[in-house]
Formats: C-alpha cells, structure tokens, sequence
C-alpha cells in the first residue's frame, strides 16, 4: 500500500480510488481466498452419485420438517437477497472514478467477490429444493422478480456511498446468516445449520474488505467521506432486496413481512442496525476524526450522536406480531 504519496485535492473520488488502487491489488487475498481453498455447495449437499443419496434427502427433509415457519420465510427471503448476484455485481461496475480495466484492481475484485458470493444463492437455493417445504416456482418468480425490478439503495454510482453501503450491508447479511444457523441448530437441522455458518464466515470476511477501503480513504479525504456516511445514515440503510415481492404483489410488499419475521425471530432487528452503526463509527474512528472543515465536523458530530438516538426509536417498536402467510412455503 502506498502510504507516501502527493496531496489529493479534497473531494477528488477520481484521485482517492487511485490511491487505493494499489491496495485493492496487493492484499486482495487477505479478504479474498484461492478457488481450490473455498467450500463448494457440493461439499454440504447430498451426492446423487452415492448409494445413500435418498436416504440423505430423506434425513434433509426430516430436519427441514422440524424448522419454524417463520425461519424458513426468513431463510427464503437471505436466498432470495442471495440470488439477486447479478444485480450487485452491475452495480459495482458502475461505480464512478474507478479503473475500469479488466486488470485493474476494482475490476479484479469486483469479479472475485462476486465469485465468491455467488456460491451462497447456489448453495441455499439447493438446500431450499431438496427440503420439500418450498414452492419452488414461486420461489423463482420471485428470484426473478427482484433481478428485473433492481434496486435503489441511494448510493448512485459515488465510490464512498458504494464502500460505505457494502460495509454496513456485509455486516448486516453476517448477523443474519449467522442467527438463522444459530436457530436452525436449536431446531435440530444441524447441516443448514453449517451452511448458514460458512455463508457467515464469508460475509464477515468481505466486511473486512470493504471497511478497509473506508479507512484508506478517511485518511486522505475526511471531509467528503463523512458527508457521504452522513447522507446514507440520513437516507437510512435499505437492504437490497427492499423490492421483493412474490407473483401478483406490488414491489416490497412481501419484504415488509420478511422482514417482520426476522424481527420476530430476533434474526435481524433494529438494535441490530445499530449495533453495525457502532461497529463502523469504532472501525473508521469517526469520533477522533480532527482538521475538519465545518461540513466535516457537523457530519462527524451528526453520526457520533446518531446511536443514541436510533435506540430511543428502536425502544419505542413493537414487536411485530402478525404472521403472514407466504406464497413460497407449503402448508
């Protein structure tokens, strides 16, 4: 990493994302890992060229029957934000200042992540059809659905937004995936329950990746890297499959309910985002942030106060009680 470098003009994206560009390339291999090293879906999953491969559906189904209702809705709608890949992965292209050469470092890693993530949707997306709870057609009309409608997360193509979005989000799908195994292994289905851990793993490890590029460019443009954190914050955090619908729905109407049911299960709540605010605000060290110009420190001084005031909401919610009837999950 190039630490020692010319002055770059504040507010620059165009200067900064080459500053990190070398960063992006030299440790891509600390938040990214060798193909042949990587967990495969068809490390978990039944082997149909076993002997034993109905009696292994039959064990997968058992456990899958012993799941609550509510998990596998939230287990559908993390695949369904799983499946959505193609989407990411466009969008990540578009972002501005960035070397759009194939060998470039943004390039490079965009391509890797994006090969990397795309193991999840497969990996689950099995799981979900071998498990027999799952009308696999409405499932697929709405993976379909969601890649059409797209999204509109509030980042534009600016590279700050982009980081500061992909940080919050990794977290967020971590604490997700990591409570659904959690779960499924009090309900007994210890393989999804392993699934969902490497998944979590993964999420983690991008996490990582993409709250280092933050703190890259908090050093050299502090001022424009707290405006962008402060209108996300301001905007707020959608998730990116907020469209999701099922056949015949508007867009998000079915993403209100899955998102009831996480909150009802205690797989992702408001006190999670909350906690992921934090887990930022410590990371880029915003509260110790100084030289700022007013903009910057009103920023800085915005974000610093939020927490607290996003607990207070949070106290206020209610639990969401009423359930929901999904078009994906039989019975």
């Amino acid at each position: 990493m190039q630490e020692t470098m010319q002055p770059i003009n504040e507010g620059s994206r165009k200067e900064v994302m080459r500053y990190l560009e070398p960063f992006m390339l030299n440790e891509m291999s600390e938040y990214l890992k060798p193909v042949e090293e990587m967990w495969q879906p068809a490390d978990f999953l039944p082997d149909a060229s076993r002997s034993t491969f109905f009696e292994e559906i039959k064990d997968l189904q058992e456990s899958a029957n012993e799941l609550p209702y509510d998990l596998v809705a939230v287990l559908i709608g993390d695949t369904l934000t799983e499946e959505a890949l193609p989407t990411y992965e466009s969008w990540l292209t578009m972002v501005d200042d960035v070397e759009k050469n194939e060998q470039g470092g943004w390039m490079k890693w965009t391509r890797a992540w994006t090969a990397e993530e795309n193991r999840h949707g497969d990996l689950l997306n099995k799981y979900l059809f071998l498990s027999g709870r799952v009308n696999m057609r409405e499932f697929e009309i709405s993976a379909q659905y969601l890649i059409k409608d797209g999204f509109d997360i509030g980042t534009g193509s600016d590279p700050y937004r982009n980081f500061i979005y992909t940080s919050f989000q990794e977290l967020a799908t971590n604490v997700s995936h990591r409570r659904v195994a959690g779960l499924s292994k009090q309900s007994g289905d210890k393989l999804l329950a392993k699934m969902c851990g490497v998944i979590a793993s993964d999420e983690a490890r991008h996490a990582k990746a993409y709250i280092s590029f933050i703190k890259h460019a908090i050093k050299v443009d502090p001022n424009e890297v707290l405006l962008a954190f402060e209108d996300m914050m301001r905007k707020k955090i959608v998730m990116p499959a907020h469209l999701l619908r099922e056949s015949g729905e508007p867009q998000g109407e079915v993403f209100a309910h899955f998102s009831d049911a996480a909150q009802r299960l205690g797989v992702y709540t408001a006190l999670d985002y909350v906690d992921i605010l934090k887990e930022l605000l410590k990371d880029w060290k915003v509260e110790k942030l100084s030289d700022l110009n007013e903009a910057g420190e009103k920023a800085r001084d915005y974000l610093v106060k939020l927490p607290d005031r996003l607990i207070r909401i949070a106290d206020r919610m209610k639990n969401p009680l009423k359930e929901y009837k999904f078009k994906w999950i039989y019975g």
